[in-house]
């Protein structure tokens, strides 16, 4: 993974993390549940929002470098993969 989507990822971590509390604390205070419910879809989106960040890096240079050195079916495979745990 390049450093700057590195830092990203990690940055984005920190985001979720700390929405995470935010969640953790609006549950042990009894919050009205469409209001948790509003901050556990902004975490869903901040993950998905990371895990395309990872996936545009791995594309970039793992897959890319996989393809040059001739190993197509597996980098193939592993996105095929991906795909398919993403879709279930």
């Amino acid at each position: 993974m390049e450093d700057t989507t590195r830092l990203g990822v990690l940055k984005r971590l920190n985001y979720i993390e700390g929405h995470l509390a935010g969640v953790r604390r609006m549950i042990q205070d009894d919050k009205y549940c469409p209001e948790v419910l509003k901050q556990t879809y902004a975490i869903r989106r901040a993950i998905e929002k990371m895990e395309a960040m990872i996936l545009e890096g791995h594309l970039h240079t793992c897959v890319a470098s996989g393809i040059r050195d001739g190993r197509e079916d597996e980098v193939i495979s592993e996105l095929m993969e991906l795909y398919e745990i993403a879709n279930r």
